[in-house]
């Protein structure tokens, strides 16, 4: 039976993390309140949430910059706000940083107030370490590593965090903010809804479109499944406080060989096309996960191979059902 006490609101929560985010909660018995202004989350993410749980879930499509999140959290009393609804950067970023401001930063200072207003007892706030870390920071990546940002999404986050240290100082907020490496797995799209490059890939190889790769191929990122993030946001929600914490699994893959390998999956033959490599990508991305095994009790369990095989079984689902 589900306890009305355990109500998590998540912001963003029709998005690919988030949505997966919301199956688990759904699961572990707690009533899920989603504030989504569909402009990346979609629908039909929340179809198992609708299903399987009409009772302990609530979908509320809204924008967390209109006001609009205070009443909700009002009316439904969240033990836990999990913010996962930020934009990141694209093309329009370099000339639109007020716009990433007005989202990422003034989104955030909406929903810590309407954490506030509903009695909330903590915030687990969603960062991305790619981001927020200079690009000439030394991997693998600790939560000490510098700044300043590479980009205007990044300094956003840096900026929400100190919100939330304030928020933790004035008013006794407990937060926790989880700084993701690159997260993967089913319900990631591809380029057109600001997806990462395993949705970009899959997607293009099965449509037998052309898939571009900046630069050689030797940039290394680390790549984290979607079950094992969504695993952090649980136990975060319970632990950390007062922290950032990087989440990753400390193992760095290029993207050529990230190519090849969803390549030989897929039975694509097409090689990539070659473009410039981007100012603003570090040439090697990994992140230290000590801090998330000592603070959270968390560590990654889906390997590389395992977490693709299992992306590609759902995407090629979805073409199917397309």
């Amino acid at each position: 039976m589900t306890d009305p006490s355990q109500t998590v609101l998540v912001t963003g929560g029709a998005g690919f993390i988030g949505s997966h985010l919301v199956d688990r909660l759904l699961a572990e018995g707690r009533r899920v309140v989603v504030a989504d202004d569909l402009s990346t989350g979609r629908l039909a993410n929340l179809e198992d949430a609708r299903r399987v749980a009409p009772g302990s879930f609530e979908f509320q499509r809204l924008d967390v910059t209109s006001g609009a999140l205070t009443p909700v959290a009002e009316r439904h009393r969240p033990e836990v706000i999990v913010h996962l609804a930020t934009r990141r950067d694209d093309d329009a970023a370099a000339v639109d940083p007020m716009g990433r401001a007005n989202v990422n930063v003034l989104g955030t200072l909406a929903v810590l107030e309407a954490a506030l207003a509903g009695g909330t007892r903590k915030v687990v706030f969603a960062s991305a370490a790619d981001a927020i870390y200079a690009v000439d920071a030394p991997a693998p990546l600790d939560e000490a590593a510098p700044g300043p940002a590479p980009s205007h999404y990044g300094a956003a986050l840096r900026a929400a965090e100190e919100y939330l240290g304030t928020y933790g100082q004035l008013y006794g907020l407990q937060w926790t903010s989880l700084a993701l490496a690159s997260v993967y797995g089913p319900r990631q799209g591809g380029t057109d809804d600001g997806g990462g490059v395993v949705g970009t890939f899959t997607e293009r190889m099965l449509r037998r479109q052309p898939c571009i790769v900046h630069g050689d191929g030797s940039t290394v990122r680390d790549f984290v499944f979607v079950d094992d993030v969504v695993h952090a946001f649980v136990l975060a929600m319970d632990r950390g406080d007062g922290q950032r914490i990087n989440i990753g699994t400390g193992e760095g893959t290029a993207i050529g060989q990230l190519y090849r390998a969803l390549a030989a999956a897929i039975g694509y033959d097409r090689q990539p096309v070659p473009a410039p490599p981007r100012e603003l990508d570090a040439p090697v991305r990994t992140i230290d996960p000590r801090r998330a095994s000592q603070e959270l009790g968390w560590k990654p369990w889906t390997t590389l191979e395992e977490g693709l095989a299992e992306t590609l079984r759902w995407a090629v689902g979805a073409a199917v059902a397309r």
